[in-house]
């Protein structure tokens, strides 16, 4: 969409976009929710992992079981997954799915106050750093991937980027599965967006509900609908 920053994706992939109306309906069981956003979230790990990482050849050899030798290419760059709690939790096993080896996850728990909308940070197991200088040659990983389903006002995904800014990450990907347009802006243009993307499935236009908070037509509370709070 040309009214959204350059270090934006958005998915045009039909599988997902039939898929993203299955999780939109009302009717939608949550046994069935919990798997359509995992499936989803398989198709944004392959094209956003697509456009963030590399790989490299190793210097290793393997052998093919006809005996054949071959060059052995694995991504080289340090990953970290930081899904925001709770509902990030539902995309996290896709990326550990999709990512070639073994990456460790990282939570930070926000929430929004219901009346200013503004994030809350009330949980963050970011390991603890000596050195946060800007000079540091040693970040704690090369990219962080942050998860979260949806990007409604952006002020949650914002307060992400800016906590793994100051924990000393030179490079930052945030993959929602539905944003809205203001959302998506505000996220990735914190910083002026530098070293920073965004890959969102699709982007709903309008936000509505109580206070303005939500996305509309949207998915509801993604949350509620996985952890089976709703009303609670």
């Amino acid at each position: 969409m040309s009214s959204l920053p350059a270090n934006v994706a958005v998915s045009s992939h039909p599988c997902f976009i039939s898929k993203l109306s299955l999780l939109r309906s009302a009717s939608t069981p949550p046994k069935e929710t919990k798997a359509l956003v995992h499936e989803l979230s398989l198709i944004l790990a392959t094209e956003a992992l697509g456009r963030a990482l590399t790989v490299e050849k190793t210097g290793e050899k393997g052998i093919t079981p006809l005996g054949v030798s071959f060059d052995v290419e694995k991504v080289t760059k340090s990953i970290a997954l930081v899904p925001i709690l709770r509902s990030g939790l539902g995309m996290l096993e896709a990326f550990q799915t999709i990512l070639p080896q073994p990456t460790p996850v990282h939570h930070l728990g926000l929430f929004r106050e219901k009346v200013t909308l503004q994030p809350v940070e009330y949980y963050n197991n970011l390991p603890t750093r000596v050195d946060l200088s800007k000079d540091d040659k040693n970040p704690p990983c090369d990219i962080a991937i942050v998860l979260d389903p949806v990007i409604a006002t952006g002020g949650t995904a914002e307060a992400a980027i800016q906590t793994l800014r100051e924990w000393g990450v030179p490079k930052i990907l945030v993959v929602s599965i539905l944003g809205s347009v203001e959302g998506v802006a505000r996220a990735a243009s914190d910083s002026n967006g530098e070293g920073l993307d965004v890959v969102v499935g699709a982007i709903d236009r309008e936000l509505g509900g109580d206070n303005g908070g939500m996305i509309v037509p949207g998915v509801g509370d993604i949350g509620d609908r996985l952890f089976l709070t709703i009303g609670k």
